[in-house]
Parts: C-alpha cells; structure tokens; sequence
C-alpha cells in the first residue's frame, strides 16, 4: 500500500485554534486571514485551497456555518450544486483537467481539518507523479496560489452572464 504525505501541512492541521472558523472568517473579510475566496453567491462561496494538491484545487462552502451536509437548507443545497456546476465549467475552460476530484470530509476522524463543511474539487492530469513527489515527497505545483486566485478570479467574472450562470463552453 503507497501513502501519500504532505509534511507542511501538519503545521496547519497540528496549530493551536483560537475557537474560530477560518471559512467564516474569510467570509467575514477577516484582514488576518489570506483572501482566497474568488467566487461568491447569496448562500456560498468558493475559495482557492492554501493548500492545493494541483492548480484550481477549490473549496466550496455555504456562507451559513454548518458541519454536517444534513444541516443544509434546500436552497443552501441548491445553490452549492449549481455553484459546483459553475466551477466545474470554469475549470475546465482555464485548465483543461482530465477529470476531477470532487469531496467532503465531515468530522476531525474524516480527514476535515476545517469544521465548516466544506467540497473538494481537484482537477485531475494525467501523469501528475514526478520524480520530485516520488523521492523528495514534495508536490510540484506548477502555478504559485496567488496566481491560481488571480487567473480564477477573471475567469468567474468573464464566464458569468448577466442571470448569474456560468454556462458550459
């Protein structure tokens, strides 16, 4: 069985909390906390991951602080949905992915470092494993974070019309 290790982000996960939610601190536009978010409606939002496992690594989460996807409200659901289907779009239009990841972890024992439910969606390439992850167990990014944030910002806005939606190209 192969494991897959990032060694930089036990820190994170490791780190004394103050008691707060760092989803809800971006929502909030806390100054404190990196401004990732690069899309957002009435009930959620999306957000570049810190700490992506590849270029467009989202999250997407309901603006409402919930842990458990049976807490959502239908139209929380709704909108989560079509938010997921517009990030998929943008996605494939600015990075051409093979296929994707797409998840939730609800609880500390799932893996979920952040209480806030919160939806994975990793783009997905094929032959992502070089020489650099196999014997330096580091993951090549091939694009900086900021970057990501900054080219999916655009995107967002160039792919929305004027209903909101963002259709498929």
């Amino acid at each position: 069985m192969e494991y897959f290790f990032n060694f930089e982000k036990i820190a994170y996960v490791r780190r004394k909390k103050d008691g707060s939610c760092i989803l809800c601190r971006l929502r909030d536009g806390d100054p404190e906390v990196t401004h990732t978010i690069v899309y957002r409606t009435e009930l959620c939002a999306v957000s570049v991951n810190l700490y992506p496992y590849n270029p467009g690594h989202l999250i997407i989460y309901p603006l409402r602080h919930v842990e458990d996807l049976r807490e959502l409200e239908m139209p929380e659901k709704l909108s989560l949905d079509d938010t997921l289907g517009k990030s998929l779009n943008v996605l494939d239009k600015l990075y051409s992915p093979s296929g994707y990841n797409i998840g939730c972890n609800m609880g500390p024992e799932s893996g979920a470092s952040i209480p806030h439910l919160h939806f994975h969606i990793i783009p997905r390439y094929p032959r992502e494993l070089g020489m650099a992850e196999l014997i330096g167990g580091k993951r090549v990014l091939v694009e900086d974070i900021n970057r990501t944030s900054k080219r999916l910002l655009e995107a967002f806005k160039e792919f929305q019309d004027a209903a909101g939606s963002i259709e498929r190209k």
